[in-house]
């Protein structure tokens, strides 16, 4: 073999060589964006199936409240609207505005307990109350999980090669699920 075509060899099997890490580079740049936006994808649909039961549980928790507090009208239409506006919300941040406003809501239904002594020993109420309160723990735990997929996201579409395999698959920064200052603060309930 002649010492020019031994380097010619030589020269291919090194482009070859780069070519070949340069592509697996790029893949799996491409594959971890891909896969980080389908796993926020999958932690907001462990979200909704929590808010769903969350859902599920309000009408019954409030017939088993409205026949103790039946002056309390304004606050259950207010849940019930809450409630359609999830259901009828089409994007993440319309979701998560009406879970923020129902759980205002839920927080001032439970405060109710406390003005009705007769309520808060109904079993009904008592077991709804549970399964709320394990359901609303849920709901944290998975938000935290969403956020925490969000944040990792975030952070790799923010560095530089990172910004560039996002671009190239169509994934943008995603929104984190954040409860509004103004829903933050402890429900006041007050009788008339």
């Amino acid at each position: 073999m002649s010492k020019g075509l031994k380097t010619a060899l030589i020269v291919v099997g090194v482009l070859v060589l780069i070519a070949f890490m340069t592509f697996s580079w790029f893949r799996s740049g491409y594959d971890n964006v891909i896969a980080m936006d389908e796993n926020i994808k999958g932690r907001w649909a462990q979200v909704e199936n929590q808010l769903k039961r969350r859902y599920d549980l309000i009408p019954n928790l409030v017939e088993t409240v409205k026949g103790y507090a039946s002056h309390e009208k304004e606050l259950f239409e207010n849940i019930a609207n809450a409630r359609t506006k999830y259901f009828q919300a089409n994007s993440v941040k319309g979701k998560v505005q009406a879970a923020n406003q129902l759980e205002g809501l839920l927080s001032r239904l439970l405060v109710l307990r406390e003005a009705y002594p007769q309520l808060k020993a109904n079993q009904s109420f008592l077991k709804l109350q549970d399964s709320l309160e394990g359901t609303e723990n849920r709901i944290a735990v998975e938000r935290k999980r969403y956020n925490d997929a969000v944040q990792m996201l975030n952070t790799y579409i923010r560095t530089f090669f990172g910004r560039f395999f996002a671009s190239i698959a169509g994934v943008s920064s995603a929104e984190y699920y954040e409860v509004p200052e103004a829903e933050q603060a402890v429900p006041q309930v007050k009788f008339k």
